[in-house]
Parts: C-alpha cells; sequence; structure tokens
C-alpha cells in the first residue's frame, strides 16, 4: 500500500503536504488489522484537514471512496485527495471466504441457507439471457476471450497468456452455464488514485482527467428479491448512466471506451446493453463479432476486465479508474485506445440492485 501511494503522488505531482483528505476501502473481513486506514496514516506522516475515512459497499466499495473523494473536493473541504485501498484475500481459505461472501450477498434468512452465491446469481442471468435472445454459450465465452487479450497487453493484469475460444468452452462448469474463465479469479492488490480540483491540475502542467458526471441508483429491493421484475434489464445501470450522462453532457455513442465492474462474462454482456453501448440483446453477439475488442466500435474493458485482469474485490472500481487514467492521458501502451478522449465506469452494490456511473474525459 505504501508503494502505490508513493507512487500514485510522485506521478500526480503533488507534494505530500497538499494531501488534505483520504477515503479508504474498508479491508476484507478478514483482514487481522482493524482501522487500517488510521494505522497507513500514521506510517505515512500523512496530516488531514478534511477527513480519513473508511467506506463500505459490496463490489461499489471503490468507486464509492472515489465518490466520497470527489466529494470533498466539491464541498471545498480539500484541493487535494487520496482513493486508495488494499484487498489481501488469496491466502484465505474458501471456506472463510464464501462463508463471509454468502452473508453478504444474500439475506441470512432467506438466501444464506440455500448456499445462494453471487456466482449463482449471474448464472441465473445468463439462463435468462440466453432465453429471451438466443445467446449462446460460445458468445458468451467471447467475452473472456476478448478479456484476455486486452489483459495480454497489461503487465497490471493477472492473468496474461493466451487464450482460445475452445479453452473457455471445454472448461468445467462453476455454475451452469458459466465456466471456469467465465468467472473472476480472487486476487490481491493496491489502488491509490490521485483526486484534485481542476485548478491544482491545471497547474500541474501536465495531462490529466476531469469528472465530467456522474450518477447513482438503488431499486429500493435486495439482488434477487420477491418483487417479480426483470432480472436482466440492470435497470439501476441504465438509470446511473442516464444521470451520469445528463450531467456530463454527453451520450453513450460519444464514449471511446469503458471500464466496467462485470465479474462474469454475462454480467460484461448485460451492464454494456443497460448504460447505451450495444442495443439490448446484441452485447453477446457484439462481443462475438469483435466490437468490443480494441479497435472496435467501442472497446470495453481495454484493462483486461474482471476475468483475466483480475478482481480484488473491494478495490476492483479503483482498479478501472486506474485503466481510464491511463488510457485518457495516453499512457496506455500498446492496449491504447486510439484518440481516446471520454469514458465511462461503472459500479456495483449487488447484481446490480444499485449503480454507480462515472464519466470522465482526458484534458491534455
Amino acid at each position: 500500500m505504501v508503494k502505490v501511494v508513493r507512487d500514485a503522488v510522485h506521478d500526480a505531482g503533488v507534494d505530500k503536504k497538499d494531501i488534505q483528505s483520504a477515503v479508504f476501502t474498508v479491508p476484507r473481513p478478514y483482514t487481522r488489522q482493524s482501522y487500517f486506514h488510521t494505522f497507513l496514516t500514521s506510517h505515512l506522516r500523512l496530516a488531514y484537514t478534511g477527513v480519513a475515512m473508511e467506506v463500505m459497499g459490496n463490489g461499489m466499495t471503490g468507486a464509492l471512496a472515489f465518490d466520497q473523494a470527489a466529494n470533498q473536493i466539491l464541498l471545498g473541504q480539500a484541493d487535494v485527495a487520496l482513493c486508495l485501498g488494499i484487498n489481501m484475500e488469496s491466502a484465505t481459505p474458501s471456506y472463510d471466504h464464501m462463508m463471509a461472501s454468502m452473508r453478504s450477498t444474500g439475506d441470512v434468512d432467506f438466501h444464506t441457507p440455500g448456499g445462494f452465491t453471487p456466482i449463482s446469481w449471474y448464472a441465473m442471468d445468463a439462463m435468462r439471457y440466453m432465453h429471451e435472445y438466443g445467446a449462446t454459450r460460445a458468445e458468451l465465452a467471447a467475452v473472456a476471450v476478448k478479456n484476455r487479450g486486452h489483459a495480454m497487453r497489461n503487465p497490471l493484469a493477472q492473468y496474461r497468456k493466451p487464450l482460445t475460444l475452445e479453452q473457455v468452452l471445454e472448461q468445467r462448469p462453476i455454475v451452469e452455464p458459466l465456466g471456469l474463465y467465465d468467472v473472476p479469479p480472487r486476487g490481491d492488490g493496491a489502488v491509490c488514485v490521485v483526486l484534485a480540483s481542476e485548478d491544482v491540475a491545471k497547474g500541474l502542467g501536465k495531462p490529466y482527467v476531469l469528472l465530467r458526471g456522474r450518477g447513482f441508483y438503488h431499486e429500493g429491493v435486495h439482488q434477487i428479491d420477491d418483487v417479480p421484475g426483470d432480472m436482466i434489464a440492470f435497470n439501476a445501470a441504465a438509470t446511473a448512466a442516464r444521470s451520469a450522462y445528463e450531467a456530463g453532457g454527453v451520450s453513450a455513442a460519444d464514449l471511446d471506451f469503458a471500464e466496467l465492474y462485470a465479474p462474469c462474462t454475462i454480467v460484461e454482456v448485460l451492464v454494456s446493453e443497460a448504460i447505451g453501448l450495444v442495443a439490448r440483446g446484441h452485447g453477446a453477439k457484439a462481443a462475438a463479432e469483435g466490437r468490443t475488442r480494441l479497435g472496435g466500435d467501442i472497446p470495453i474493458s481495454p484493462s483486461g476486465g474482471l476475468t483475466s485482469r483480475g478482481h480484488p474485490a473491494l478495490v476492483t472500481s479503483l482498479y478501472n479508474l486506474v485503466e481510464v487514467a491511463e488510457q485518457l492521458r495516453g499512457r496506455a501502451g500498446d492496449r491504447q485506445v486510439a484518440n481516446a478522449r471520454l469514458a465511462a465506469t461503472t459500479g456495483e452494490l449487488g447484481n446490480y440492485n444499485a449503480a454507480i456511473v462515472h464519466v470522465f474525459e482526458g484534458v491534455q
């Protein structure tokens, strides 16, 4: 964590004494150190006049940390703020990880006794989508292949070996119809992003990324609910995206690429449709046709996505922000989206019952 904080501050060109707020993601529940943010603050000898705090919101945690750090600047409580976090889980026994996951993503009196897991409700999404739109298993698998192709160009990615469609299709099922490469790995990671007022950013004399718009929506239900509804519409993502586009004065058609919070191949398909990147019912086909890869109509997750870049869950949304910062400053190397100027990121609370969308613009 110390290394990435120092690297981020150096990259931004700000001074340590300029940092007035820091918003951390809550570490995983099996992390031994409680109040992690105060101990890291002490270790780095940082002093804040704005706020030092931890936030939590399942898969949305990283995006909420960014949101709160941005609010510190918008409220005038800081000119420079950090959003940061660390996720360590690879050494945690699968039993402990699964028990914590079931208790946080399912109602302990309704879902948890049946062993309900996030991958199981994503698998139900996949079955419904295939039924509604005639999508094939191979079309969903094309998302995993595309993401691996992107990850091969990303030095931060967890998995960088080539992956073929045949290899995705022949892997053992995790929850039918999702196989091993359709779902995310467990992983460790640390991220720090530096935010500043635009006056400060301009004064640094280097390219920066401007937050153009933000949208949030919670449907008022918890994941799989007892109220009938369209489980694959991802209404929260659609509503949050509309708000973000309106705030930023842009449309989905204006975006050059998107970094999506999409733990499984089916989630990338459904989110891409919900936020208007592709037409409804065409997300899987778009991946199979190469429209969402680098060089395609709308590159999605040029970082490699959660299935290949990795999914250190509570900081995953911050990883998406790192990719946006690299792309919009023209620093993404051979995975650079040509002439990238506008991008969007998404985050979710649980099966997209709540979503947060940010729109960004690169300023050279």
